[in-house]
């Protein structure tokens, strides 16, 4: 009987591949396949299942996760899609909110929506705020869009209108009028997509699913054929930004709910070696080929949003993006990976990213015609890498290319030696990830004190020791099967659904019955998707109100009781809000009533428990299995590190640095002043400074 579990995550540059089998684990990473990512997928498919002695029948189940989403709206690559608006609001994407990223800057760029105007179409019909008809929908003025549509070669469309969120029958009957019409073309709708006040994220949102719904339901449908056409019969799951696992079914008609996927595995993978760890405050380090993601989790939970930018024309610049309202893991992404193009700007400054060689052609030490240095160009100019066994021996790295491209592109501009240049590169990139870790807590009201950093991905472990000395984290871990920590994370994911809505009320007129019936509408559509993929499996839920003083721009989550509410609640929530609105802002409003915009519900099924971490046996010193050459990125020295072969470590093995410990999808590197330990669960612990 198929009992295989088998995770694939399309990253920039490489696929990573995890399959759990009988208490076993079998990892795997093989260059994407930009042009035809199914490809990539297809071989690492079969090669991870040689490499475990498997048949494609075996399987049981495999969860995905990929970019293919993101990219296409980064790189315009998207279906021609046009959008169907309130008559008076087709220049709604256009115009924003009217901030401005950069108030100073008198030449600023701001992002082209994904729908040019003359395909933004304006319908006469009027809802009120609250869903009442003021002007009825005009069915022959659709009906009269039909030969613009087809003129236009319109391969996607969108539908949002004024206040849909609260009454969708205009919405609806619209799809209606254009399927008859257009039965092959696919329509989404804001109502679906992204029920929720606030026009222009919800237009925008709605746009950017129908831009990449085409290229994804293709993609998905030729990857199902494929994996079938080989015997591998088991069901897909598609990684949700949220961290959910859903089917290829809905993951079809919400493809935008995946832009973030592999990162959001990622993020489920160190929640739950924390877990595992009785770690409740971590910090995620994900750092893979094309960038870097930076995640805190508190209480073996991460951190979760409800916005997320897409495409920003400001390289790190906060509203230069496309607005996007989806449920997210909430974490910083720099263009930070190994394949990160490193230069020398007009000011003679080393620049690294956001640029990428991605997988074709990658660094210049791939020999894939790469003439540019990278990230990983610069690593293994240090002697950080081993050429010969670079990502479990299937690629020989070319040590020479890395040396010229880092000598012509940044050493002869600088006046450095190429291992100075290397030297430069690695600890700019180090800066720029600590400068994000460090953003990124002052954002969330958070500190690094007391974190420890899991660090994974295939230069996580590589980059972890010097990014945590330079945010003032002095304890490291390094799980089995980091270099693929994504996919793995994958396999711990829950199949899991999040329902968003508005409906709008005020504490001293709250309608205990209206929101009941809300809920529970909800519940009942978040179940419907996961019963899909669950199989019976038993399920849990949980309630968030977004909530603000009135007047206030911004909302707080917070929890409300997974139940139907009484009128005693009400002063249990408001409480609630006041604590969490003093976590943040140091103390309450006295006076002021709150408003609820918004209402989230999360039905998932319930997460193994991992298992105990085991007790480490006594420490031993391991013996080395030779020495390397490498350029201390702080002192510059170069000296004789000790290389370990991790997989020959035991428990207990305690390393003095400097060393590296080397496996096939990555190299932990143990710094100066850092010991390193294998724990029971055979995971590398670095702490800085004295273990006593």
């Amino acid at each position: 009987m198929a009992s295989a579990r088998l995770a694939v995550d399309i990253g920039g540059t490489f696929t990573d591949l995890a399959l759990e089998h009988a208490g076993q684990r079998t990892t795997i990473k093989v260059l994407t396949t930009p042009a035809a990512p199914e490809q990539g997928v297809m071989e690492g498919v079969q090669a991870i299942l040689a490499a475990a002695g498997l048949a494609p029948a075996d399987i049981s189940i495999v969860i995905h996760g990929t970019t293919l989403a993101t990219n296409a709206i980064i790189e315009r690559k998207g279906a021609t899609t046009a959008l169907l608006t309130t008559q008076g609001f087709r220049d709604v994407l256009a115009m924003g909110n009217e901030s401005r990223y950069d108030q100073y800057d008198l030449n600023i760029t701001l992002p082209e929506p994904l729908v040019p105007r003359h395909l933004r179409l304006p319908v006469p019909e009027r809802l009120d705020n609250t869903g009442h008809v003021l002007l009825p929908l005009d069915e022959a003025a659709i009906r009269a869009l039909v030969p613009t549509l087809q003129r236009e070669q319109v391969q996607s469309i969108a539908i949002g209108f004024l206040h849909s969120f609260v009454n969708a029958a205009h919405e609806q009957r619209t799809r209606a009028i254009l399927a008859a019409a257009l039965p092959d073309i696919p329509i989404s709708l804001s109502s679906e997509v992204s029920p929720e006040m606030r026009e222009w994220e919800r237009f925008s949102t709605t746009a950017a699913n129908a831009y990449v719904q085409p290229l994804m339901a293709r993609y998905l449908t030729r990857l199902a054929a494929e994996l079938t056409a080989i015997g591998l019969g088991a069901p897909v799951f598609l990684m949700l930004s949220g961290g959910g696992l859903t089917t290829i079914e809905t993951a079809c008609r919400f493809p935008i709910r995946l832009v973030e996927s592999g990162p959001a595995g990622g993020a489920i993978f160190s929640a739950h070696v924390a877990r595992q760890c009785n770690l409740p405050s971590v910090l995620s380090f994900d750092m893979g080929g094309t960038t870097a993601k930076i995640c805190l989790i508190d209480d073996y939970r991460p951190q979760t949003s409800r916005s997320f930018e897409v495409a920003r024309v400001g390289r790190f610049r906060r509203g230069s993006g496309l607005p996007l309202r989806i449920p997210v893991i909430e974490m910083v992404e720099i263009g930070a990976g190994g394949g990160s193009l490193a230069h020398v700007d007009s000011l003679g400054r080393i620049g690294v990213g956001p640029e990428s060689a991605g997988a074709m052609p990658g660094p210049a030490c791939y020999a894939k015609g790469g003439t540019r240095p990278a990230v990983t160009d610069a690593n293994l100019a240090l002697g950080r890498y081993d050429p010969t066994r670079f990502a479990g021996g299937t690629m020989v790295l070319d040590e020479a290319a890395a040396r010229t491209a880092l000598g012509a592109h940044i050493g002869a501009q600088l006046g450095l030696a190429p291992d100075m240049a290397a030297l430069a590169v690695v600890e700019m990139v180090d800066e720029n990830m600590a400068n994000a870790a460090r953003v990124h807590a002052i954002e969330s009201g958070k500190s690094y004190d007391g974190r420890t950093m899991i660090a994974f991905g295939g230069g996580g472990p590589v980059h972890g020791y010097r990014v945590a000395e330079k945010i003032g984290i002095s304890r490291v871990l390094v799980p089995s099967g980091a270099g693929v920590g994504s996919a793995i994370g994958f396999l711990r994911a829950p199949v899991g659904y999040e329902v968003v809505r508005s409906l709008y009320q005020r504490f001293r007129s709250f309608d205990v019955a209206a929101v009941n019936a809300l809920l529970a509408d909800m519940v009942a559509e978040a179940e419907a998707v996961v019963a899909a993929g669950s199989f019976g499996a038993p399920t849990t839920q949980s309630r968030i109100a977004f909530m603000r003083y009135v007047g206030q721009g911004h909302e707080i989550p917070v929890a409300l009781p997974a139940r139907r509410l009484t009128p005693a609640d009400v002063p249990a929530i408001r409480a609630a809000y006041e604590t969490e609105y003093s976590r943040f802002y140091d103390r309450p409003v006295p006076g002021s009533d709150v408003e609820i915009m918004s209402y989230a519900v999360v039905v998932a099924t319930v997460a193994d428990r991992p298992p105990a971490a085991a007790m480490a046996p006594q420490r031993s010193v391991p013996i080395a299995a030779r020495t390397q050459r490498v350029r201390d990125s702080v002192s510059g020295d170069v000296l004789n590190w000790a290389v370990h072969d991790r997989a020959a470590l035991p428990p207990g093995a305690a390393i003095a640095g400097p060393a590296i410990i080397a496996e096939d999808e990555t190299s932990t590197l143990v710094g100066p002043g850092w010991t390193a330990a294998i724990t029971g669960l055979g995971y590398i612990e670095l702490v800085r400074g004295d273990r006593s």
